[in-house]
């Protein structure tokens, strides 16, 4: 059985009430993670997503109310922690590329997990002897002193995608001015015409897919100029191959002809050139 409005107090049915006129207003519903954020950074990202998105901050009940009985409720199964609501007009793929550049860089608290390998660069820092040395060294950071300065001796990659971050790491990373965590809006699900979408979908490489596009689009050109297959964009360069290839016949087979004759002289002449270095 699913939860009923008649239950909730009046004010928490008008909050259920708003996100069921929203869902109907807007092509796009998204499940968005905040965990993490800071209620400035909500600010900030609440005011570049203006005009294009709205995002709705509602305990997770009272989205599961308003979304359970809808088309929509197959994404109530991606909800956890600290789920938000995002409605927009925009397609998944545009919204979740959007999301992607309002995170910013911060630093990491002991027990996240690392969203990608973090790598320390070998290299002088910025600090005189002291005991920063023995504090890097316990977070597995190798570090010495060199000409009068704390120096990472190889690069090392101290934590890998997925490993939870340990305190004295997470310390030794703020010192160093290291910033792993990616902070901001992450999309967990979009429901959009009727389909369901998964980050794992959305997220494209576009400069990498535009690129896949242009060699395609290439290759295919070339196919259709090789089998001479007439089309708009191909007549031209079939015509001009098929000028080239029957000046260039005429004049292996010297036929003689206004087009032909300097081709054909000058073809005579390199001959002639040729021959005359052999018998010298």
């Amino acid at each position: 059985m699913g939860l009923f409005t008649s239950n909730l107090p009046a004010e928490k049915e008008k909050w259920v009430a708003e996100i069921k006129q929203l869902a109907s207003e807007y092509k796009l519903i998204g499940l968005v993670d905040m965990y993490g954020i800071p209620a400035r950074q909500v600010q900030d990202i609440r005011r570049n997503l203006r005009g294009r998105a709205k995002l709705m901050m509602r305990k997770n009940t009272l989205i599961t109310v308003a979304l359970q009985e809808g088309d929509s409720s197959d994404i109530l199964k991606y909800m956890s922690g600290h789920s938000a609501l995002i409605f927009t007009n925009e397609n998944p793929f545009k919204l979740f590329s959007t999301l992607e550049k309002t995170k910013t860089k911060m630093a990491a608290r002991p027990g996240e997990k690392a969203p990608e390998d973090i790598v320390i660069p070998k290299g002088p820092t910025n600090f005189k002897p002291g005991p920063i040395v023995a504090e890097l060294q316990q977070a597995g950071i190798p570090a010495a002193i060199e000409s009068g300065k704390v120096t990472i001796r190889e690069t090392k990659t101290v934590v890998k995608a997925g490993e939870e971050i340990n305190k004295k790491l997470a310390d030794a990373l703020v010192k160093l001015n290291i910033k792993p965590m990616d902070i901001g809006l992450s999309l967990q699900a979009a429901f959009f015409e009727n389909d369901l979408y998964e980050p794992s979908v959305l997220a494209i490489d576009e400069e990498a897919y535009y690129n896949d596009l242009i060699v395609a689009a290439t290759h295919a050109v070339n196919l259709s100029v090789n089998a001479c297959y007439p089309t708009k964009d191909t007549a031209g360069p079939i015509i001009t191959k098929a000028v080239r290839e029957a000046r260039n016949l005429g004049i292996e087979a010297a036929v003689y002809s206004n087009e032909l004759i300097d081709g054909i002289i000058g073809k005579a002449c390199a001959q002639a050139n040729a021959l005359s270095v052999v018998v010298e």
